[in-house]
């Protein structure tokens, strides 16, 4: 079933006003009245093997592989692509019967060579893709470094398709020297989410992490579709985004006051949380619809596909008498997006040279995430803007950071082993 809520961030409006701004929440999750049972997965690991992995780092990927191989049930599918400046099948997909016989190939995987991602990614969907039906399909692509060996935007034409066809892409990046900029955009592309692996042994924590979520899901291949009223109209620049779990910018598709955002696999545990701002002409007292809101999306449980929630009424109130109600809990999305905003100006702001100007967008953005109460990203993002006032350069890992903390509230876990 879909848990579907909205929640406007003031439901009243002044009639008197000519033009109006609101924000729209949408939550919603995959909801179950009976236990939980887990879906099948269609797992494929994709992991760098390149020769700057060598040693320890390659060493607790492969212990990472093998902690999520012995958690595969009998049900459960599993490929595992390696790639350095080529990419080779090393486990082409089938069911987790012989665990042993797995794990004896992801030990011999050795480290040598450049890097190829677009190539690791290509296989990886070609042997998930095989047995994409009725089940989670789920892609983990770890590198440490640089496209180097390969095509960046072939990397990003591969995260739509993957979207296309319901596989979701999952991005770990290891160590300080792999590309934010193209991790990030693979995973909000796919759906998926970006973790980055500061340590050789924060390893397995994320692994297990991302594989609890896929085990989590409940619905998958969600279309959210929404239709405002011609008295209504999207804000004309990014005007929809996800604020949990994790910040990303949602392309839509836009027919004239009609458009679908695809949001992918819904889980139980933890739902999507989408925020739309638009804006609505003058409206005469009384109550008005100004929007229909619609999930597709299918139950591979049940074995079901293209089912439909129930359409839900967008309404307010204008009056006369214009008594302001605001929504905590919008508010709070609108500063989860906020922060993230701030942060990649801040970015922005450094690459152009402009550190004055890059320290006080992170401060801004660090009394942002102390609004939400993320003291954790609060102080991460003070920390770099103090750096910066004082003439410390940002390392690698301090962007990247300041990037992770900016689509999530990291786990007390990840952040205490850092």
């Amino acid at each position: 079933m879909i848990g579907l809520q909205s929640f406007l961030s003031d439901p009243h409006l002044d009639a008197r006003s000519n033009n109006s701004q609101r924000q729209l929440s949408l939550i919603i999750s995959a909801r179950s009245d009976t236990p939980v049972r887990e879906l099948p997965l269609n797992l494929c690991l994709v992991l760098d093997c390149s020769g700057s992995m060598t040693a320890k780092p390659l060493e607790m990927v492969k212990e990472a592989a093998i902690s999520i191989v012995e958690q595969l049930k009998p049900g459960d599918r599993l490929s595992i692509v390696v790639f350095n400046h080529r990419a080779k099948v090393i486990v082409p997909s089938q069911p987790v019967t012989d665990i042993e016989s797995i794990n004896q190939k992801i030990r011999l995987i050795v480290a040598d060579g450049g890097t190829s991602i677009d190539e690791g990614l290509r296989l990886g969907m070609k042997e998930i893709a095989a047995h994409n039906q009725h089940c989670v399909s789920r892609i983990f692509l770890l590198t440490d470094g640089e496209n180097e060996h390969g095509d960046d935007d072939r990397c990003l034409r591969l995260a739509e398709l993957s979207a296309e066809h319901n596989i979701t892409i999952d991005s770990l990046g290891f160590g300080e020297h792999w590309n934010q900029n193209v991790l990030e955009q693979i995973s909000d592309l796919a759906q998926g989410t970006l973790a980055y692996i500061e340590q050789p042994n924060q390893v397995v924590f994320e692994f297990k992490r991302l594989f609890a979520r896929a085990q989590s899901v409940g619905l998958t291949n969600s279309l959210l579709t929404v239709e405002l009223t011609p008295k209504a109209r999207l804000a004309e620049l990014k005007p929809v985004a996800q604020v949990a779990p994790e910040t990303i910018e949602l392309p839509i598709q836009l027919e004239g006051n009609y458009f679908a955002v695809r949001l992918g696999d819904l889980m139980i545990s933890r739902p999507r949380i989408i925020l739309i701002n638009f804006y609505i002409n003058q409206l005469p007292s009384g109550k008005h619809k100004i929007a229909a809101v619609q999930l597709r999306y299918d139950d591979p449980g049940k074995n079901q596909l293209n089912l439909y929630s129930d359409v839900i009424a967008v309404e307010l109130e204008s009056q006369e008498q214009y008594q302001p109600q605001p929504n905590d809990t919008v508010q709070n999305h609108v500063w989860t997006l906020a922060k993230y905003r701030q942060t990649q100006i801040a970015e922005a702001k450094l690459q152009a040279g402009d550190r004055s100007g890059a320290a006080t967008m992170l401060q801004t953005a660090a009394k942002t995430a102390l609004q939400l109460g993320d003291k954790q990203g609060a102080t991460i993002l003070q920390s770099n803007a103090t750096r910066l006032q004082i003439g410390k350069d940002l390392s690698q890992g301090d962007r990247k950071k300041n990037r992770l903390v900016s689509k999530t509230i990291l786990p007390e876990s990840v952040t205490e082993s850092r």
